[in-house]
């Protein structure tokens, strides 16, 4: 496949106006494949020449102007448009598509459960060719008509209003200007649920096997959607630009959601069928807030080339949790810690791999879709996202968003660069905004800021130098702790500008007893303690009265194991000491996640794991003994899931199992069975016929994941064997099924069984990934990835092959970042 490449883009951009699609696709042609016809009007300025796009089972016929093209002339996926005149012309083309169980173009999937099949587009970047032909990059802007033809019973969904015709079509009302990547169908028997809100039509849709947990959760899925809407409309001058709003849960969704305009999709995890937290649920809610951003930035302004994708996902980021924070604050408490906790560390590991970039790259460093592709990152969300936060409070909310809407307002229903957005926030402030962007969205890594405290003359003030190890300027504010009894209090806290350079605050009365900088988590900084501080926040850092001061603690000691600076064993040990007090949840899972998934897992030798697991399992009683009153629901759930994750032997959670309840609560819902029976197959503790019985029991598509995960966590040789096989050598398994295989094949606990599968797995996964698709070479580099094999032989073998000229780029980038993280652990074990 060919893909296309900036200067392709730019050239075609200069020579086409395109102005109008009708799309037309058969969904009865059969099981594998549909019809798709396209016309396409567009306009050349000057003679010449071009191509469309499209990945087509059969081309049948394509039409230019009346005058027949040879369908031979397809090479790969361009289809040539030679000898152009200036003016108009109208392009037709009749094509046979392959329906996709990959997550990409028009996905298929039919639900064990009831035997119903739904269909949905994904057409980000350069899918939309294998739905229909298209001129496809993101400013060749167009209207769209579409019309479906579905099977009886189904509802088609698409971007604009769709309406069924008397002759049984479901025919689209005509989109405003839209890039050919947010075009959307989705088609089936759906449960769905319908409102009004400010004179426009909201829905949301499901299959039909999840309509009971979807009904539970309308109330508080359109009160939030609700929320945020009214709330965007108060910040944003350009009202809402679509037609409608429907939301559809779809299922085996490769990303978290995708904000095709008027028809935003989202993985049906989100649908929730088991119990959940309150934070899980606010992560919900922050997408929901983020797809709906994106109708302004993104949707309504597009980039004009990939390099921009920040322009999207950092906006969208900030936004989304900003407004939930705003907006549904009476549901969601404070979104910020969960964003300091976990998206954010995300931003930090991405900044410190040799694969990071700027938040706003060089266009000459995304020269086409394949490159661009490997920007859906940590950087590109997380780190913009932190990098807008700080622009907030350097230049102020007002002047933001005053900018924000010259920018709409300049570029609405069209497509804008980075200079666009810089010059539309420089219209609104006297501050350097331009400069303010080179040094803050074209640089790479992470700035650290590390505090010098000292006392005056006969301690009656001190003083505070905050050292940078970076080149960026700084807006923190600076939180100072004193001791009272058991309790920290803080005495004051304080703004300061950390140029470039170092920064000196001179405050009355005796120096603190801790110094945390980067109060409210305002910027993108690795910070650290002085000596004092640090002693002072190992030992009283639950008793610290902010959630989010929280945060950044808790981030910086995970920071510090990442960097050998503290050893895991003494992260667990703050964690045994100060969990169990610990109030904000979103702080307990991401906790939790980093000692289970990364200390006891990666960053502690094997030999003292058991150690590390005993550990992280004590936690999970003590959180059990203060949740037995029931009062935290949420709390308990996450030590049950810990517990589980953590178990050393398999008594007590097969014990849970038999009798379907943990004792004190919660029951056993299907997510928890399966999660203890994952654990009890790596253990050793079930087997084939407990997996058929559970499956049985829960047949639906999360079942069949849940089976396969443990079927490839049994530690038997023929499991691996089969696990290996449905995942290397045949192309039967879904996107999602390949990840739960992949996600149970490697367990620390059976290296031994699965040694010689690490370098099997440098020859078959990129063989896999060339015969399939991006989506599945980033599955198969993230999920089958051997990460557990922390050694140095392991690392070698991994370095040489990244040579390999054959790699796809999207294993490629993935096999940098794990084999990054593969030299981080074993560097931590040698520290």
């Amino acid at each position: 496949m060919s893909v296309l490449t900036r200067d392709e883009a730019q050239t075609r951009a200069q020579l086409l106006d395109v102005h109008h699609y009708a799309v037309e696709l058969d969904l009865t042609t059969g099981d594998d494949t549909f019809d798709s016809t396209t016309l396409i009007r567009f306009s050349a300025r000057t003679p010449g020449d071009t191509f469309v796009e499209l990945k087509p089972v059969t081309l049948r016929s394509a039409t230019l102007d009346g005058t027949p093209l040879d369908p031979e002339a397809l090479t790969e996926n361009r289809l040539p448009l030679t000898g152009l005149t200036e003016g108009e012309h109208e392009l037709r083309i009749d094509a046979s598509m392959r329906y996709s169980r990959t997550g990409e173009g028009m996905h298929r999937f039919t639900d064990p459960t009831d035997g119903e099949t739904y269909v949905y587009t994904q057409l980000f970047m350069e899918d939309v060719q294998r739905v229909f032909a298209a001129f496809d990059q993101p400013d060749l802007k167009a209207v769209f008509e579409l019309t479906v033809t579905a099977p009886d019973g189904w509802t088609v969904l698409a971007n604009s209003i769709t309406e069924q015709q008397d002759d049984g079509r479901w025919k689209a009302a005509p989109t405003p200007l839209l890039s050919t990547y947010f075009v959307a169908v989705a088609a089936g028997p759906w449960h769905s649920v319908r409102t009004e809100h400010a004179g426009l039509p909201f829905g949301i849709h499901c299959r039909r096997s999840l309509a009971p947990y979807l009904d539970a959760d309308a109330d508080e899925i359109f009160d939030v959607t609700k929320a945020c809407y009214d709330r965007y409309h108060e910040k944003f001058e350009e009202p809402y630009p679509f037609d409608s709003y429907d939301q559809a849960f779809v299922p085996e969704f490769n990303a978290g959601a995708m904000e095709n305009p008027g028809l935003v999709t989202f993985r049906d995890e989100f649908v929730y069928r088991s119990a959940v937290t309150v934070t899980e649920r606010q992560t919900r809610a922050m997408v929901i807030a983020h797809e709906m951003a994106h109708m302004w930035f993104g949707d309504l302004v597009t980039l004009r080339w990939w390099d921009d994708i920040w322009l999207n996902e950092s906006f969208a980021e900030y936004m989304g949790f900003q407004t939930v924070n705003e907006a549904c604050s009476d549901r969601f408490p404070d979104t910020w810690v969960d964003f300091g906790v976990t998206r954010k560390a995300w931003g930090y590991d991405a900044d410190q791999r040799p694969s990071t970039h700027p938040v706003a790259p060089d266009p000459e460093a995304v020269p086409d879709t394949a490159s661009a592709l490997l920007n859906f990152d940590g950087i590109s969300y997380a780190k913009g996202a932190s990098a807008l936060r700080q622009l907030v409070a350097w230049m102020g909310e007002k002047d933001f968003l005053a900018g924000i809407n010259t920018h709409f307002k300049r570029h609405k229903f069209g497509n804008a660069t980075l200079a666009d957005f810089i010059d539309s926030l420089a219209s609104a402030t006297d501050r350097d905004v331009h400069g303010w962007a080179e040094q803050w969205l074209r640089t790479t890594g992470v700035d650290r800021l590390r505090p010098v405290v000292g006392d005056g003359d006969e301690k009656k003030y001190w003083h505070l130098t905050v050292d940078q190890d970076g080149d960026r300027p700084h807006r923190i504010a600076v939180g100072a702790y004193d001791r009272d009894g058991s309790r920290l209090v803080l005495r004051e806290q304080f703004e300061i500008d950390v140029p470039q350079g170092d920064s000196v605050a001179v405050r009355a009365g005796r120096r603190p007893d801790l110094v945390v900088l980067n109060e409210g988590d305002l910027t993108y900084a690795k910070v650290r303690f002085d000596e004092t501080s640090e002693e002072a926040a190992l030992r009283g850092l639950s008793r610290i009265p902010d959630g989010l001061t929280r945060a950044v603690v808790w981030n910086t000691l995970r920071d510090m194991v990442r960097d050998g600076e503290l050893e895991p064993a003494a992260y667990l040990e703050t964690a045994l000491a100060h969990l169990p007090e610990e109030t904000e949840l979103a702080v307990v899972q991401g906790v939790l996640g980093f000692a289970r998934t990364q200390v006891a897992d990666r960053y502690t030798a094997p030999e003292d794991r058991p150690a590390a697991l005993a550990t992280i399992t004590e936690i999970a009683r003590d959180l059990l003994r203060r949740t037995e009153d029931g009062d935290s629901p949420g709390l308990r759930l996450t030590a049950v899931r810990t517990f589980i994750d953590s178990a050393t032997t398999p008594d007590k959670i097969a014990s849970w199992l038999d009798e379907g309840t943990v004792h004190g609560g919660p029951e056993l819902d299907p997510e928890l069975r399966w999660r203890i029976l994952a654990r009890l197959a790596v253990l050793g503790a079930t087997d084939e016929a407990a997996i058929e019985a559970e499956l049985a029991r829960d047949p639906s598509a999360s079942g069949q994941e849940g089976a396969a995960r443990c079927r490839a966590a049994l530690p038997t040789a023929e499991a691996k064997a089969a696990a290996w096989s449905a995942m290397f050598e045949t192309d039967d398994l879904s996107n999602y099924l390949f990840t739960a295989t992949a996600q149970g094949f490697w367990q620390p606990e059976q290296s031994t069984l699965v040694q010689d599968y690490v370098p099997r797995f440098y020859a078959d996964a990129p063989a896999m990934a060339a015969r399939r698709s991006p989506a599945m070479a980033e599955a198969a580099g993230r999920y089958a990835f051997p990460a557990y094999a922390i050694d140095a032989h392991s690392l070698a073998t991994g370095q040489e092959h990244l040579t390999d000229p054959d790699l796809t780029p999207a294993l490629h980038r993935k096999l940098v970042d794990q084999l990054d993280d593969l030299a981080r652990a074993l560097r931590v074990r040698e520290a």
